[in-house]
């Protein structure tokens, strides 16, 4: 594949961490440099991470994965938009928003939005593609994309405040719906 095939490819496996990332930055109180770096990190690693455990799998477990990764993918995410909904709509006008950035909400959203990439790292391993060249350039574009992702979503939900987290819920349970469509139907 050439780098231009590669960085395709990395916008598209980033699309999912750059929705997510506007979600999260929908219902963030406030975004600091920390906060764009912890989300692009975790985004971007494990977009990188995947496809090196899915080359490594390869063939035999390739099958077992490709079956399985769209429910895992849509039950994270329909599971977070939910909830997200739910203390959007529960809370008054003043309570603060539970936008974490700690390790148990991040590593969850980084699992959920890079499952696809663990197949992309099979498909490496069929198509003898150059895997510490590809999963640099997949990591650095989803953390661009991650952290770009949250200042946008920071920006539109300082505007929304309340309707702006019951949408981000919606872009995460949306998600979802996508990755079990697609594996589904497509």
């Amino acid at each position: 594949m050439s780098f231009w095939e590669i960085l395709l490819l990395a916008v598209g496996v980033s699309m999912d961490a750059f929705a997510v990332s506007i979600g999260k930055g929908l219902s963030a109180k406030r975004v600091t440099l920390r906060e764009v770096l912890t989300v692009g990190l975790w985004f971007g690693g494990f977009q990188a991470l995947m496809p090196v455990i899915g080359y490594y799998l390869g063939f035999s477990f390739a099958d077992l994965v490709e079956k399985i990764d769209h429910w895992i993918a849509f039950g994270l995410l329909a599971l977070i938009g939910i909830n997200m909904i739910r203390e959007a709509v529960g809370k008054g006008e003043d309570s603060p928003s539970d936008a974490s950035f700690g390790f148990r909400s991040m590593l969850v959203l980084a699992i959920a939005t890079s499952i696809d990439a663990l197949a992309v790292g099979v498909s490496f391993a069929f198509l003898h593609t150059r895997l510490w060249s590809s999963i640099l350039i997949i990591g650095i574009t989803t953390f661009l994309f991650s952290a770009l992702g949250l200042l946008i979503g920071k920006k539109v939900g300082d505007r929304f405040h309340k309707g702006a987290e019951i949408f981000g819920g919606l872009i995460l349970i949306t998600i979802g719906l996508k990755i079990l469509i697609e594996h589904l139907f497509l």
